[in-house]
């Protein structure tokens, strides 16, 4: 199998997910742009190899016994610059300005081009670890925004083939994005508005100190591992449940954030689906809510 990025066989996972845990992947392939994308799946359908597109594995949990097929990294479709704006149908107040971002751009690098363009309004997701791609999957936001509010269209791979949405011919909600089986996103194109830089580093500056203050925990974790119940927040709910610092093996709810799980040491994805199970339990126990997972769980059984 040939493409212009990388392959790399029986590639442990672990070192691919921010939680530093999961078997290998059969195959762990890095295409060097969408163009060698394609070929690559291609390539894997020929083969008739099953295959998962990831970002950076900040909301990754790999079972251990790894990924059977082709896990595909977006890393290197990392470009982010400004588009046309072409949508007559608008008023001229609303078009605002339109920057691509491709899936693999960090969401700081994405927050930091616009600042520098004197546009604004996504600073929210500058302390979210990951990319763009990840962001727009799982509708990524903070302080009741999301980032898709603030996108004009997305660029997907379907079958194969490159295909432009506009935002409002999709489904997505808070932290939902409904998408075909087998769709990666590619890119996402923002919009925009003209926003003072200075406002922005403030924005920026409050967001990154927040998180290190409330997120900092210290050990390795996904962030978030469960979404919020309408009406509720997780943390609230599993310290009720009195599950906060509460340890399966290496796995931890950890004793600063009680919605992050955390990697003590020496964890397994067990240890997590059970601790994660414990919580479940105890908060339906005690609350009568059933939390879900916002992490996404992969791999073999």
């Amino acid at each position: 199998m040939n493409i212009r990025g990388q392959l790399l066989r029986n590639e442990p996972m672990y070192l691919h997910t921010s939680l530093k845990v999961g078997g290998p992947a059969e195959l762990y392939a890095i295409p060097a742009d969408g163009a060698d994308l394609q070929d690559l799946l291609t390539l894997l359908g020929r083969q008739g190899m099953p295959w998962l597109a990831i970002g950076r594995g900040y909301n990754l949990l790999v079972r251990d016994k790894g990924i059977r097929g082709a896990v595909i990294s977006l890393e290197r479709l990392n470009r982010i610059e400004v588009v046309p704006t072409l949508h007559p149908d608008l008023p001229l107040e609303g078009r605002g300005t339109l920057v691509r971002a491709e899936a693999g751009a960090e969401n700081l690098a994405v927050v930091r081009f616009a600042q520098h363009l004197g546009l604004g309004g996504i600073g929210f997701i500058s302390g979210i670890p990951g990319t763009i791609g990840g962001a727009i999957k799982m509708n990524a936001g903070a302080y009741g925004k999301g980032i898709l509010e603030h996108t004009d269209s997305l660029t997907l791979l379907r079958n194969e083939i490159i295909h432009d949405f506009r935002i409002a011919e999709l489904d997505y909600g808070y932290r939902h994005l409904k998408l075909e089986d087998g769709d990666i996103v590619l890119a996402a194109t923002l919009r925009l508005d003209e926003c003072d830089p200075n406002l922005t580093e403030e924005e920026i500056r409050k967001d990154l100190e927040l998180r290190r203050g409330k997120h900092n925990v210290g050990f390795p974790s996904a962030g978030s591992f469960f979404k919020n119940p309408q009406g509720h927040q997780s943390w609230k709910l599993i310290d009720a449940a009195g599950m906060r610092g509460a340890t399966v093996g290496g796995a931890q709810v950890s004793k600063v954030h009680s919605n992050f799980l955390v990697n003590t040491g020496g964890a397994t994805t067990q240890d997590f689906l059970e601790l994660a199970a414990l919580v479940k339990n105890a908060v339906l126990t005690t609350s009568g809510v059933k939390l879900e997972e916002e992490v996404r769980i992969v791999g073999e059984i």
